[in-house]
C-alpha cells in the first residue's frame, strides 16, 4: 500500500476511534404512547404558561425544581369524558435528555409513564416494568426513590429523573386547576 493510502487509512481509524456512537433514540411518538397508557383516548393539546409564582407554587407542592415557561399538556377525552392529562415532561438525565410523557388519571393519580427519547446510554434506562411500578401513584412524600420507590443500580439518575417528572406532573395537574387536589 502507498504512504498516502497508508495515511488515510491511518487518519479513518484515528476518526473512528474517537468517534463517538449516536446514543439518541426515539423510543415511542406522543401517540404511540398516549394509546398504550389512555386505551381508546383522545387527545386535545393545551398549552399552560407558567410564570415565576406558578412556578414557584409548583415546585413548592412536587418538592423539585418546575421551570417557569411552557408546559406541553394534552386533556385526555374517552367518549367525550375526561379521561386525564397527559403531560410532556424533557429534562436532563445525567447530561443528556430524557422526554417522558407521564398521564395522570381523572384521580389525580399516575395513569402511567413511557419514556418517548432517551439520549444518554442505553444501559441507563429502566425497564418499562419499573415505570409501571409508579402507576397508582398521587403526589405524596412516599413517591421518592428510597422511600416506597426502588431505584435500580445502574440506572439511579434515570429513575431519579424519572420520579421528578412524575412529581412535576402531578404537582401541575393540581396547580393547573386540572385536577382535584390529593389528600
Amino acid at each position: 500500500m502507498c504512504f498516502k493510502g497508508r495515511l488515510a487509512l491511518l487518519a479513518l481509524a484515528a476518526g473512528l476511534a474517537f468517534a463517538r456512537p449516536a446514543l439518541a433514540r426515539v423510543l415511542n411518538s406522543f401517540e404511540g404512547a398516549r394509546a398504550g397508557i389512555a386505551l381508546g383516548a383522545s387527545s386535545a393539546r393545551r398549552t399552560l404558561f407558567l410564570d415565576e409564582a406558578a412556578s414557584a407554587k409548583a415546585a413548592e407542592l412536587a418538592g423539585v425544581k418546575v421551570k417557569p415557561g411552557v408546559v406541553h399538556a394534552y386533556r385526555l377525552l374517552r367518549d367525550g369524558q375526561p379521561a386525564g392529562m397527559a403531560y410532556l415532561d424533557v429534562h436532563r438525565v445525567r447530561t443528556l435528555p430524557e422526554k417522558v410523557l407521564v398521564v395522570v388519571g381523572t384521580d389525580g393519580k399516575i395513569a402511567g409513564i413511557e419514556v418517548l427519547a432517551f439520549q444518554e446510554p442505553p444501559d441507563y434506562l429502566p425497564p418499562q416494568r419499573w415505570y409501571d411500578k409508579l402507576k397508582g401513584r398521587a403526589l405524596d412524600p412516599d413517591l421518592q426513590i428510597g422511600r416506597r420507590v426502588d431505584g435500580i443500580t445502574g440506572a439511579t439518575l434515570t429513575t431519579r429523573a424519572a420520579v421528578e417528572s412524575a412529581r412535576r406532573a402531578l404537582a401541575l395537574h393540581q396547580t393547573s386547576g386540572e385536577g382535584k387536589k390529593t389528600e
